[in-house]
């Protein structure tokens, strides 16, 4: 059994380069596919502004076709195109019946908006509003991933302390059972002590079993958040120890989140956007004007010469009525500019409930470790005297296991209070949206 315990063990703990937590930070900012995903969202947002900025640019086509027909209308406009119209042509029975006519035609437009009311600036600045809402999204992906390492990570380190406190305890239980022999050698225990013994050092064995598999669970964990195959080993470098002490009182917390959280940054440029889109319904009540420019070359051959031709337009676009759905369209934007203005006052009150709970956890944490430490030192000046007392016939087995239990709860829980303040810190600062992969909460 025991080989079998060492052997799940080793697994992880095989010698492999060393990671400290920032380290895996930044492997995690690299390699996981949530963080590549918010990066491309980013990047198509950032495409949309040049589409949008085409507005301001002629859009300039090229076309090539070709016809052959015996209508007289095409025959006609068709020689004519062509510049080879003649005398002839007038005679009524050509005239009437032409002779079918190819003519290939090539060509070249140009379309520009002269002036479009603001549509165009009104789409470029949606345009760079929603790059920085993606922006903040990815900042977003990015701190959740940090923290999502971070708590993976000190599991991971909070599993092999389990799987340590664990052995302990099974040497421990050892050695209980052999002062329990030896003490029963001696005439001052029962069977029935020794074999009580036996039965808590059965219970501490399966105890470090469950910790070993806890262990491996921990460890894939930490390679899913870390964005590499599960079963990748590694040794981990930084330890389990209290994250640094407060610097900043509740009112800068909030005041930092206020400023930093991406969530209220995006509810901010969300209000922006619907302010944009606001101006962009307004501006179909007003006019357009457009410039069309073309040259077309027509012929009867693919390679022969033709006739050329060009021409130049101005027009103006007035949408006087349109079954008042640019009224509607308007009024859905004001609309929406007023929901998204709540949602940012929303988000806001959230944002500082959040803060608030944040910072009364650490607090919380803080303190929960410092009567875990006492705790575990009460339990291990007691098993010391339990254990002379035991030796010396002066307490029974029921006191050596009650006080074995005790140290191994309390090892436990200083572990879990640590783990806990570590996670609180964190917590803290991906509130106050100042969490990154230099965060000293890492350290």
């Amino acid at each position: 059994m025991k080989t079998l315990i060492l052997l799940a063990l080793a697994v992880p703990l095989a010698a492999q380069e060393p990671l400290a937590l920032k380290d895996a930070v930044k492997l995690a900012l690299e390699k996981h596919p949530s963080i590549t995903a918010s990066q491309s969202g980013v990047q198509a947002a950032g495409a949309r502004i040049a589409e949008a900025r085409g507005g301001y640019l002629p859009k300039v086509s090229y076309a090539e076709s070709f016809l052959r027909s015996d209508n007289p209308v095409v025959v006609f406009s068709s020689l004519l195109t062509q510049h080879q119209f003649k005398m002839e042509n007038f005679a009524l029975g050509p005239l009437n019946r032409p002779d079918a006519l190819n003519n290939f035609q090539s060509q070249v437009t140009v379309d520009e908006v002269v002036y479009d009311a603001g549509q165009t600036r009104n789409g470029i600045r949606s345009a760079e509003l929603g790059r920085n809402i993606s922006a903040e999204d990815e900042r977003r992906v990015r701190m959740n991933a940090v923290a999502s390492v971070a708590r993976a990570y000190d599991g991971a380190v909070l599993a092999e302390a389990a799987v340590k406190v664990a052995a302990e305890a099974v040497r421990s239980a050892e050695a209980d059972l052999s002062r329990a022999e030896s003490v029963r050698a001696a005439g001052m225990a029962t069977d029935a002590d020794v074999l009580s013994i036996r039965v808590h050092l059965a219970a501490a064995s399966e105890q470090q079993i469950t910790r070993a598999a806890d262990l491996e669970v921990a460890f894939a964990a930490l390679n899913e958040a870390l964005g590499l195959p599960l079963s990748q080993p590694h040794t981990l470098t930084t330890p389990l120890t209290a994250a640094p002490q407060l610097r900043d009182g509740l009112e800068e917390s909030e005041k930092d989140a206020s400023g930093s959280r991406p969530e209220l940054r995006q509810a901010r440029l969300a209000a922006n956007l619907a302010e944009t889109q606001v101006a962009a319904s307004r501006s179909a009540f007003l006019p357009q004007v457009f410039f069309h420019g073309g040259f077309e070359a027509d012929r009867q051959r693919v390679f022969s010469r033709g006739g050329a031709s060009w021409l130049v337009s101005g027009s103006l676009r007035w949408n006087l009525f349109n079954g008042g759905a640019d009224k509607a369209r308007s009024e859905e934007a004001a609309y929406g500019l007023q929901r998204a203005r709540a949602l940012a006052a929303t988000a806001d009150g959230q944002v500082r409930l959040q803060v608030r709970q944040a910072w009364a956890n650490l607090r919380a944490a803080t303190q929960r470790i410092d009567v875990a430490e006492a705790a575990v030192s009460m339990a291990e000046e007691s098993l010391r005297i339990t254990k002379n007392r035991y030796d010396a016939g002066l307490s029974n087995v029921t006191d050596l296991l009650r006080t074995e239990t005790a140290l191994l709860e309390a090892r436990n829980r200083r572990l879990a209070a640590i783990y806990d303040q570590r996670m609180a810190a964190v917590g803290l600062a991906l509130a106050t949206g100042s969490l990154t992969e230099n965060s000293e909460v890492l350290n």
